[in-house]
């Protein structure tokens, strides 16, 4: 995330930078939608899921930062998936932090999948990303702090975002980010994508027969047919349980 935040205020590219050491704060004046207004940054250190004592010293210095906090991103490197896993970590320690009268719903949250640059070594898709940040009603953008690419119109789409949280009294206005889709055809994709052989893509117990796999096999296509899904991944998720359907019922007599 210090990457980015070079890339964008200094629009330049550091490659070697030494770890953020508690809190980064930095302020700027952007224009936007014809209003000049001031920005307040905070870049946040430490690993949630590093599990010795500079993780704990870190989360010291964070949890005096979340309070107030009108806007989040969330960044992970498209070629370290154990980043991208630690997004639900990240969140877990601000409601933790935020306590029980903290209001998650009226932050607006930005999930930045950076590197994209890195293709060779991409082990997260566009379309898992997207899916976890839309799910959630999370903005998503793909960037590379490396040659800029994203980094501007994700900055400008988080301000306007804020603005229109702020004029809303301080809650997200319910349009903001548009889901399209639910959460049961996003778990659907999840499991699909993580599954182990066909059985699990179907969930049939291995032996089931012609019948049970159709039956499983329909209610996932209905449920997840590209012209009424519009989840992202929905389409390769619909492939796979066509392909997972085929291949078992070449073996079942």
């Amino acid at each position: 995330q210090s990457c980015i935040i070079k890339r964008y205020c200094e629009k330049r590219f550091v490659p070697k930078y030494l770890a953020t050491i508690g809190i980064d704060y930095g302020v700027t004046k952007v224009q936007v939608r014809d209003r000049e207004i001031k920005v307040n940054i905070f870049d946040m250190a430490g690993d949630p899921l590093r599990q010795t004592r500079l993780r704990a010293a870190h989360r010291r210095v964070r949890n005096e930062f979340y309070k107030d906090t009108q806007g989040v991103i969330l960044v992970y490197d498209v070629g370290q998936k154990e980043s991208f896993d630690a997004l639900d970590a990240w969140l877990a320690e601000m409601k933790q932090e935020l306590g029980p009268h903290g209001n998650m719903e009226n932050i607006v949250f930005v999930v930045c999948a950076n590197k994209i640059d890195c293709t060779k070594h991409r082990s997260v898709d566009e379309s898992e990303g997207r899916l976890w940040a839309e799910s959630r009603g999370f903005l998503y953008f793909e960037t590379s702090a490396q040659t800029g690419e994203g980094i501007n119109e994700m900055f400008q789409t988080f301000y306007s975002a804020i603005i229109d949280l702020c004029d809303n009294g301080g809650k997200r206005p319910p349009s903001s980010v548009g889901v399209g889709f639910t959460k049961e055809q996003a778990d659907a994709i999840r499991r699909i994508r993580n599954s182990k052989d066909s059985w699990d893509m179907l969930g049939v117990k291995p032996g089931a027969t012609r019948d049970e796999v159709n039956k499983a096999y329909r209610k996932l296509a209905v449920l997840l047919h590209p012209d009424k899904c519009v989840a992202p991944g929905s389409e390769d998720a619909f492939k796979a349980v066509v392909n997972a359907r085929t291949a078992l019922l070449k073996n079942i007599k």
